[in-house]
């Protein structure tokens, strides 16, 4: 049976600027490195980068994407060095609580967001869209 998600692999092309930017921009805990790879720990999760010369140099068009946690007190600082550091954004936040869309160096589409799944199943009960099915309690 499933328990969690593992981990999330980005294939990059770069692996030093890709380092950079997952460490110094995004704030990520870098815990091994290596000539084609490195691991990060997003509080109980981890992300790897694996150096990868096939992988795409923009981004998908559709919506997937992966979205980080961030405290409220630090959504604001964090978006301004975001953009600071050139993060481009490729969508404004529809939803319900802060987000940030942006892209890493390799084009794969991140997010800050600030809330959780708590909240969003209440935005979503306060304003069902057609044909909503919960499937739990809200």
């Amino acid at each position: 049976m499933v328990t969690g998600i593992n981990h999330v692999t980005f294939a990059v092309r770069d692996l030093e600027r890709s380092f950079r930017f997952y460490a110094e921009i995004l704030g990520l805990r870098p815990v091994a490195r290596w000539y084609r790879g490195a691991y990060f720990e997003a509080g109980r999760d981890w992300i790897c980068l694996n150096l990868d010369s096939e992988t795409r140099s923009g981004p998908l068009k559709e919506y997937t994407h992966l979205a980080f946690t961030i405290d409220a007190a630090d959504f604001d600082a964090a978006v301004a060095k975001m953009q600071a550091a050139g993060a481009q954004s490729w969508q404004e936040n529809k939803s319900p609580g802060n987000s940030f869309y942006f892209l890493d160096p390799d084009g794969h589409k991140l997010e800050l967001h600030v809330a959780n799944l708590k909240d969003r199943l209440q935005a979503l009960a306060a304003n069902p869209p057609k044909e909503l099915v919960l499937f739990t309690k809200v």
